[in-house]
């Protein structure tokens, strides 16, 4: 068991270690809430079931924060690499790296998840950590993070051999990259009497650290399902039947005449929907002719044919309308954001019935949604259910859906007017692009996007051909393709063409960051060029603009390139924001540079109709015009101020 790799808590450190406040404390707590739930998730026991562990990890998570001044580990251990990024360059928004806030809160939400896997004792009085959470709590719903592929399936299950101080070893490792000397740091800090021992055992399982970033193990996106249905109908049943019959009793001796008349406007009790009816029965479904897109006003989803080789199997295809108005307990679903998962007000299209490598899949449009249904073909156990919201869409956005995933390649259906496929490495613009077989639409599998963290070595995405030109599409982990354009807020290109290709290049992996997030298409426009204090050359200052079928949700970064580097670096992100956008296309950020001297500055841009740029805080300067250099020490926190030649004030994106 855990409890002898668990000692008491050490000894709180010198009075000459640095004294974390509340207010740092919390501002650490806030900014990384859902990396320190996710770690308390990681070391929990999975003994426990999922929804336990999703309610017990966000109440360690909250109440880590101290209730007064307090010192952090003796050592704050950095992380190891992190996001591929140019060398030298930091963000001013760094919140994890060397913050003592972050280092405190990290420990304690450690320590608490340790204690919570020991036996519980009634000698000594057990720890509130082992005790179920008072708060939060969900009644009637079971919570759990959305099903991951089977790779994450795998290591969850080998996660679940290990003990706490292992699992907390691992997570230490894989997700907050550290060192394995920091890690035996951190586990001695937070009482584990054998950190050796814990590292490793965790050593005994591969390192596949880029799956602890799946929503497998996010306890911050979640499923619902409700819980104990039987159970609440039996206690409650007379009691609802005595309620309905009282109710339609009433009803009834108010209405005219003493009964339900034929033209009243609501219909009697138990009353079959229609629409609802025939929202279930295959036979109904809309199909489009394999020529109909060729006359048709509009190009999107409405248009496409129904292929695949089982369209015409109605047992199938009665399943996954069924499913899809009433999907039962084992049936995985998920949904991007903003999208709702109810059942077809009526006839949905079909899109698509057919066998995908080891499974048939089905894909339906209502208008508002694609949905994915998709089943082993041995049987209907571990079927899955998929909705994606495409509400809007165009030529561009209708021209590829997600068929199935498989060994890490995809598998897509393009629309008809599609002519040709192919696969290219973004960050490989000159290499070309190799064609991929299209067949009924269906294309031949395309490995996907590496997302390895700190090993992001290709970015691997869909080129299509059509009658209007070519265009880029990536994979982000949903049913629908994000579309890749380049330029100007409001008058963006394809990302197909060679100088579109060169600006995304050191920016591809940071399309890792946009998945499951409903992404509809990216933007990355190069919004100003800055010279180097040591004459090494120009960077170039990107924003990346990520839009969502929802409308809101946009997510933004600025990114910071130097001459030779292979990777852009992060400076600044924000979310729902207008920055960089068609209605706003201002923006503003800053980063520290190292120069190979050794020298720290600031360095600052904005975009070109920027007349001047202010810090100030632990740096002061300014400049007239959209660029700004100053020297600096490292760390020290800086707040930028713009103004625009129409005076019109902007502050620096964070």
């Amino acid at each position: 068991m855990q409890s002898q790799d668990v000692a008491q808590r050490p000894a709180p450190p010198s009075p000459a270690a640095q004294v974390v406040d509340v207010e740092q404390a919390e501002a650490a707590l806030v900014e990384h809430y859902p990396r320190l739930v996710r770690l308390a998730y990681l070391v929990l026991a999975p003994g426990m079931g999922r929804s336990r562990r999703v309610l017990t990890a966000h109440a360690l998570t909250q109440r880590a924060l101290p209730r007064g001044s307090r010192s952090p580990a003796p050592v704050i251990p950095a992380q190891n690499g992190g996001a591929p990024c140019s060398s030298g360059v930091e963000s001013l928004g760094e919140g994890r790296d060397g913050d003592p806030g972050y280092a405190l809160v990290r420990l304690e939400v450690l320590r608490r998840a340790l204690e919570a896997g020991l036996p519980l004792k009634l000698k000594p009085w057990p720890k509130r950590s082992q005790l179920p959470p008072l708060l939060p709590q969900v009644w009637g719903l079971k919570l759990f993070p959305r099903s991951g592929g089977a790779d994450e399936l795998a290591l969850d299950q080998r996660l679940s051999t290990l003990s706490g101080p292992a699992r907390a070893a691992y997570a230490l490792r894989g997700l907050e990259r550290l060192e394995d000397d920091a890690v035996r740091e951190v586990l001695t800090a937070a009482g584990v009497a054998d950190a050796d021992g814990a590292l490793l055992e965790a050593g005994g399982i591969p390192d596949q650290f880029g799956l602890l970033d799946s929503p497998e193990f996010d306890p911050c996106s979640l499923q619902a399902r409700p819980t104990d249905l039987m159970r609440r109908r039996r206690h409650l049943k007379a009691a609802l039947a005595a309620g309905v019959a009282l109710l339609v009793s009433g009803a009834l001796f108010g209405l005219p005449g003493g009964g339900w008349e034929p033209d009243d406007a609501v219909a009697p009790p138990y009353a079959r929907n229609p629409a609802a009816q025939a929202a279930l029965d295959p036979a109904k479904l809309t199909r489009v002719s394999p020529a109909g897109w060729r006359n048709s006003a509009r190009t999107d989803f409405s248009v496409w044919p129904a292929r695949g080789g089982l369209t015409g199997d109605m047992a199938l295809l009665r399943r996954a309308l069924a499913v899809w108005a009433r999907p039962g307990g084992t049936v995985r679903v998920s949904a991007t954001p903003g999208t709702p998962t109810g059942g077809p007000a009526g006839p949905p299209q079909l899109l698509f019935a057919g066998r995908v490598d080891a499974a048939r899949v089905v894909i339906l449009y209502d208008g508002l949604r694609i949905a994915r249904y998709a089943e082993p073909t041995d049987g209907t156990e571990g079927a899955a259910l998929d909705f994606a919201r495409v509400d809007g869409a165009d030529r561009a956005g209708a021209s590829a859906v997600v068929l199935g995933r498989t060994d890490g390649n995809v598998r897509y259906l393009t629309a008809p007017w599609v002519k040709k496929a192919g696969e290219r490495d973004l960050m490989k613009p000159g290499s070309g692009a190799m064609d991929l077989a299209l067949a009924e639409g269906v294309t031949a599998p395309l490995a996907g996007p590496d997302l390895r963290p700190g090993a992001c070595t290709s970015w691997n995405v869909l080129q299509l051909t059509d009658g209007t030109g070519k265009r880029l599409l990536t994979d982000l982990g949903e049913l629908v393709p994000a579309r890749l354009t380049t330029g100007r807020p409001g008058s963006p290109r394809e990302a197909s063409g060679a100088e579109a290709l060169r600006t995304w290049q050191p920016f591809a992996c940071s399309l890792a960051t946009l998945r499951s997030a409903g992404v509809r298409s990216v933007n990355a426009w190069t919004f100003n060029e800055q010279p180097l204090p040591d004459a090494s050359g120009s960077a170039a200052w990107v924003c990346t603009r990520a839009e969502t079928w929802r409308g809101g949700g946009a997510r933004v970064l600025a990114q910071f390139h130097t001459p030779g580097g292979r990777y852009g670096a992060v400076a600044a992100k924000a979310e729902n924001v207008p920055a960089c956008s068609a209605r706003d296309p201002q923006v503003l950020a800053g980063v520290w540079w190292k120069s190979e001297a050794g020298d720290w500055y600031l360095l600052a841009a904005g975009s070109r109709r920027t007349a001047s740029v202010r810090a100030s805080g632990g740096v002061s300067g300014s400049a007239r015009g959209s660029l700004l250099t100053v020297p600096a020490e490292r760390g020290v926190r800086a707040e930028l101020k713009g103004t625009l030649k129409n005076g019109r004030s902007v502050g620096g994106l964070h």
